[in-house]
C-alpha cells in the first residue's frame, strides 16, 4: 500500500498541502517555543551596578524568615529595617561610612523613571563628571543622561533645581573598587538568607550586561544627585550604607543583628530590583508554555479535521480499493502511510523554519520589554527533537479516527453518486463529544462549589476553553444542520433559488460544513474566551472600586514619595472636608503551618475610614478596628470575628491581633486593613475626602488642590484606577490568538479549496441547468459566508459558556458585574475568516468555470 499512498500524495496534492503547511507551521512554533524556553531557564548572574566599586555594602533586614516543619519560609519585607544607629557608630570606627538613599523624582521635562541619590554614593558606581561640577547647594543637582545640561533650571516635585553637572558611569572592572580602601574577594556571600530587593521603587531602565570597556558609558538609571544633606531631607530613612573597611571586620561588627553584608557580585542585591531578570524570564516561561500548549492543541485539531474531511471526500476511492480486494487493514495502513510521509516532511520543514524564527521571537520580546536586553537564543538541540517527534505524533494521532473510518468503507461506496452525508455523526464521535462536554460541566460545577476564586486565575480561563472547543467541534454535525437552516432561513425566503441552494447544500454536506466551521470555531472561541475573561475581570475590579468608594474626592501624591505629615495636616484643615489618610503596607501570616502568605494591607484610622470607604463586609464592623485588631478577608485560614491571629507586620515585627471584621473575597484585591500603628515605615499615599453637611464641593476641591497632590472626583478616581491587562498577559494573548488565526487561515484556505475543487461537477450541472456564471459564483460566496457564520456562532456559544462560568464565580465571590464580550475583536476575527473563505472558494470555482460546463460535467475524479 506504500506505492498507492505515494501515488495518492502525488495525485491529490491539493488535499494534503494544507495539512503539510499546518503541521510544518506547528512544528516550527513548537521549536521556537522550545528554544525560547531552553534559553530562558537560567538567567546569567547580574553584576553590580550602582555599587560595582563599593568595598562593602551593609543592608538592613529586608527579609522575613519564619521556621516551619518543612524548613524556613521567607518573604520580602515591604518596609525593610534601617541599620541601627549603634551599629552605624561601630562601623564608623572601622572606616568611612556613606549612607545610601534612593527616592523617586518627577521632572516636568525629564525621563519618567528619575531617581534621586546623595552625591557621595556616585563614586561607588563609579560615576564621573562629564561636564560641570559636583552639587554644593540644596538646589543644585548633577544628572545622568543627556536630557539636561549644566546651567539649566528643572522643575521637579521636590522643588526647582539647577543642573550644575552631568555624569556618566565608568567601568574599571565590575568588581574592582575605584575608591581607596581595602578590596574584597569577588565571591563573598551574605550573612543571612535573602529574597528581596532594595527599599526603593524600581525606577531604573532596562539594563544590559556589564561587558563594556573601561571608558565606555554604561547607563543603567536616570539619576539626579543632590548634596548629601538635601538627600537626607528628602529621604530621611536609609536602609543601606557603604563601608570602606575590611569585609571580615564589618561582619564581626554586625554579627547576630540580621544585617546583610554584601561584597563581590552580591553587591547587586543593593541595586534596584536585582531579581528583575529572573522575574522577566519566569513570566516568559509562562507565556511560551501557554503558547506552546495552544499550538499543540490547535495543530492536532486542524490536522485531525483536515484528514477527517479528506477521508470523507475519498469514500468512493476507498470503495474502489475495497472492490479491488483491499482489506480494511490495508486501507487503514495506506492512510497511516500518507500521514507518516506528510508528518516526516512537514516536521523536518518545521524544524528548519523554527531555527529561522526563534531569533526573531527573541528580538520581539526584547523590543517589547518582556525580556532583558541580553536575552538571545542559545545553542540547544533538544527543542528540535521534541518539535520533530511531536509533529510526527500529531500527524499520526490526527489520522487515527480518519483511518478507522476509511477502513470501514464498504465496496458499495464506489457506486454512490449522492453527496448527502447520512452518517456524519459516528458513535465514537458522539461518545467523546458528550464525554468532554460532561467533563467541562462537572469540573466547572466542582470549581464553583469548592473554590470559585480558582476560575479567576489566568491559567484556568486560558485552559478551560479548550475542553469546550473540542466538545462542541465533535458534536458539530448534530448542531450544524439546525443551525444552518436557522441562519439561512431569511436568505432562503428571498426571490430566486440562490438562498435555498445555499441552505440545502450546507445542510446536505454536514461534514464539509463542520470541517470549514471548525477553525473559525477555534479562533472565535479563543478570542471571545480570553479577551472576554480579562475584560470581564477588569470590569469586576472597577465595579469593586466604584462600590467601595464613598468619598467625594480622592487625593494622591504627585510622585511616589507619599504625603508628609505637614501636607496631611493641611488636608485635615480644609473646611468642610472629612479626611481619611491611608497608607500602603503588608502583613504576613503562616497558614497550614507551612505557607508564609503575604497580604496587601492598608493602614487607616477606623472612624475616618468608615466615613469614606464602604468595605464589603461579611461580618463585623469597621468601627471595631483598633491597634490590637485587624480586618481580614474570607481567603484567610482564620476569618471569624473575635479570633486572634499571629501576623508579621511590614517591617517583620510579630504581633497577635484580634479579627475585628471580615470582608468578602471579591476578585482577590480586598487585602486587609490595620491601623497606622501596625504599619511602621508606611507613608500616606492616598487621602479620601468626604464632604461635611452643607460643604461646597467646588470650594473643597480648590482647597485640596492648593494643599498639594492630584485631586480626583469619585468618577474620575474610578476611571483613573480602572485596571489594565498587564503587558505580559497582553503579549501572550496576542501570540496565542495570532497562532490561532494563522491556523484558521491555513485550514480555511485548504478546506475551501478542497471542497470547491471536489464540487466542480456540481457547479457544472448548475450551469447546464441554466444558472449563469455569476449566479454560481454568488452561490459559492453565500455558502462560504454561511459556514463561517456557523463557525462564528458555535465559537460565540463556547465563549458565552466560558464567560457564564466566570460570571457565576464572581457572583459567588459577592461581585455583581456584567459580562464583557470583545465585540470589536470578534467582529474583526469573523470578518477576516469570511474574506479568506470567500477568496479561497471563489478562486478555484472561477478558474474551473473558465472551461465549458459540458467538459466539467464529464470530468472523472
Amino acid at each position: 500500500m506504500l506505492s498507492v499512498a505515494l501515488r495518492t500524495l502525488r495525485t491529490r496534492w491539493v488535499t494534503f498541502v494544507g495539512s503539510f503547511v499546518a503541521l510544518s507551521l506547528g512544528v516550527a512554533l513548537l521549536a521556537v517555543m522550545g528554544l525560547a524556553l531552553a534559553s530562558s531557564l537560567d538567567a546569567p548572574e547580574r553584576q553590580p551596578e550602582r555599587f560595582a566599586a563599593a568595598p562593602v555594602v551593609v543592608r538592613g533586614q529586608d527579609t522575613l524568615s519564619v521556621p516551619t516543619p518543612i524548613g524556613d519560609r521567607t518573604q520580602k519585607l515591604v518596609h525593610p529595617r534601617a541599620v541601627p544607629e549603634a551599629t552605624v557608630g561601630r562601623l564608623r570606627e572601622l572606616g568611612t561610612v556613606v549612607a545610601d538613599r534612593s527616592f523617586a523624582v518627577r521632572a516636568a521635562k525629564g525621563p519618567g523613571d528619575l531617581v534621586g541619590h546623595p552625591w557621595s554614593t556616585a563614586a561607588f558606581a563609579p560615576y564621573a563628571i562629564d561636564a560641570g561640577r559636583a552639587p554644593r547647594a540644596a538646589d543644585e543637582v548633577v544628572v545622568t543622561g543627556d536630557w539636561a545640561r549644566p546651567g539649566q533650571r528643572v522643575e521637579t516635585d521636590r522643588g526647582t533645581v539647577t543642573v550644575v553637572g552631568t555624569a556618566t558611569p565608568r567601568r574599571s572592572g565590575t568588581d574592582t573598587p575605584a575608591r581607596s580602601g581595602p578590596t574584597t574577594p569577588h565571591t563573598s556571600g551574605l550573612d543571612t538568607p535573602h529574597t528581596s530587593g532594595p527599599d526603593t521603587p524600581h525606577t531604573s531602565s532596562p539594563t544590559t550586561p556589564h561587558t563594556s570597556s573601561p571608558t565606555t558609558p554604561h547607563t543603567f538609571e536616570n539619576a539626579l544627585f543632590y548634596t548629601d544633606a538635601r538627600a537626607a531631607e528628602l529621604s530621611p530613612r536609609s536602609t543601606q550604607l557603604v563601608v570602606e573597611a575590611d569585609a571580615a571586620d564589618v561582619r564581626a561588627a554586625v554579627q547576630g543583628q540580621g544585617l546583610q553584608v554584601l561584597t563581590g557580585t552580591d553587591r547587586r542585591l543593593a541595586d534596584a530590583d536585582p531579581d528583575r531578570d529572573s522575574e522577566a524570564l519566569t513570566a516568559m516561561n509562562a507565556l511560551f508554555g501557554t503558547a506552546g500548549g495552544v499550538t499543540a492543541f490547535v495543530s492536532v485539531f486542524v490536522v485531525a479535521s483536515t484528514f477527517a474531511f479528506a477521508v470523507a471526500q475519498r469514500r468512493r476511492e476507498f470503495g474502489l480499493l475495497r472492490t479491488a480486494g483491499a482489506t480494511p487493514g490495508q486501507v487503514r495502513r495506506m492512510v497511516f502511510a500518507e500521514a507518516l510521509m506528510v508528518g516526516v516532511t512537514a516536521s523536518a520543514a518545521g524544524c528548519v523554519l523554527g531555527a529561522y524564527g526563534a531569533p526573531k521571537l527573541a528580538a520581539w520580546v526584547v523590543d517589547g520589554g518582556l525580556a532583558p536586553a541580553w536575552f538571545t537564543i542559545g545553542d540547544f538541540t533538544w527543542p528540535y527533537h521534541v518539535a520533530f517527534w511531536t509533529g510526527l505524533l500529531v500527524a499520526l494521532l490526527g489520522v487515527i479516527a480518519a483511518s478507522w473510518r476509511a477502513g470501514r468503507t464498504g465496496p458499495t461506496q464506489a457506486l454512490r453518486e449522492a453527496s448527502v452525508d447520512t452518517e456524519a455523526m459516528t458513535w465514537g464521535r458522539s461518545l467523546f463529544g458528550a464525554g468532554l462536554l460532561l467533563t467541562a460541566t462537572v469540573t466547572l460545577g466542582l470549581a464553583l462549589f469548592s473554590d470559585p476564586g480558582e476560575l479567576l486565575h489566568r491559567k484556568t480561563y486560558v485552559s478551560r476553553p479548550m475542553l469546550l472547543i473540542t466538545a462542541i467541534a465533535l458534536l458539530a454535525p448534530v448542531l450544524v444542520g439546525p443551525l444552518t437552516r436557522l441562519i439561512a432561513w431569511l436568505p432562503a425566503q428571498l426571490p430566486g433559488a440562490g438562498g435555498m441552494l445555499v441552505r440545502e447544500n450546507a445542510a446536505a454536506g454536514i461534514r464539509r460544513t463542520a470541517a470549514v466551521a471548525a477553525p473559525v470555531l477555534v479562533t472565535v472561541a479563543l478570542a471571545g474566551s480570553l479577551l472576554g475573561a480579562t475584560a470581564t475581570l477588569n470590569e469586576a475590579k472597577a465595579t469593586e472600586t466604584r462600590e467601595q468608594t464613598v468619598a467625594s474626592f480622592v487625593v494622591t501624591p504627585a510622585g511616589d514619595a507619599g504625603f508628609d505629615a505637614a501636607t496631611v495636616k493641611r488636608f485635615e484643615a480644609v473646611e468642610g472636608a472629612e479626611v481619611s489618610a491611608t497608607s500602603s503596607s503588608a502583613v504576613y501570616v503562616l497558614e497550614d503551618g507551612v505557607a508564609l502568605i503575604r497580604s496587601e494591607a492598608r493602614a487607616a484610622d477606623a472612624g475616618p475610614l468608615a466615613r469614606t470607604v464602604r468595605l464589603p463586609l461579611a461580618a463585623g464592623k469597621v468601627s471595631d478596628l483598633d491597634d490590637d485588631s485587624i480586618i481580614v478577608n474570607e481567603e484567610w485560614e482564620k476569618h471569624t470575628v473575635g479570633q486572634r491571629v499571629d501576623v508579621w507586620l511590614g517591617d517583620g515585627t510579630k504581633k497577635t491581633l484580634r479579627i475585628a471584621a471580615v470582608m468578602t473575597t471579591g476578585t482577590g484585591n480586598n487585602g486587609v486593613y490595620v491601623t497606622p500603628a501596625n504599619a511602621p515605615g508606611a507613608t500616606v499615599d492616598r487621602v479620601d475626602v468626604a464632604l461635611a453637611e452643607g460643604a461646597d464641593p467646588a470650594a473643597v476641591a480648590v482647597a485640596l488642590t492648593r494643599a498639594g497632590g492630584h485631586v480626583f472626583t469619585k468618577d474620575q478616581w474610578v476611571q483613573a484606577s480602572y485596571p489594565e491587562t498587564n503587558r505580559t498577559t497582553r503579549y501572550g494573548f496576542i501570540l496565542v490568538l495570532g497562532i490561532a488565526l494563522l491556523y484558521t487561515g491555513i485550514s480555511l484556505a485548504n478546506t475551501m479549496v478542497m471542497a470547491t475543487a471536489d464540487r466542480v461537477r456540481d457547479l457544472a450541472v448548475l450551469r447546464l441547468a441554466g444558472a449563469t456564471r455569476w449566479q454560481v459564483l454568488a452561490m459559492v460566496t453565500g455558502e462560504a459566508l454561511m459556514v463561517v457564520a456557523v463557525g462564528g456562532v458555535l465559537g460565540l456559544l463556547v465563549a458565552g459558556l466560558n464567560l457564564a462560568g466566570l460570571w457565576s464565580a464572581l457572583g459567588l465571590l459577592s461581585v455583581r458585574s456584567p459580562v464583557r464580550l470583545p465585540w470589536a475583536e470578534l467582529g474583526a476575527t469573523v470578518g477576516s475568516c469570511a474574506v479568506l473563505a470567500v477568496v479561497c472558494s471563489l478562486a478555484p470555482a472561477a478558474l474551473a468555470m473558465r472551461r465549458r460546463a459540458v467538459e466539467l460535467a464529464g470530468m472523472h475524479e
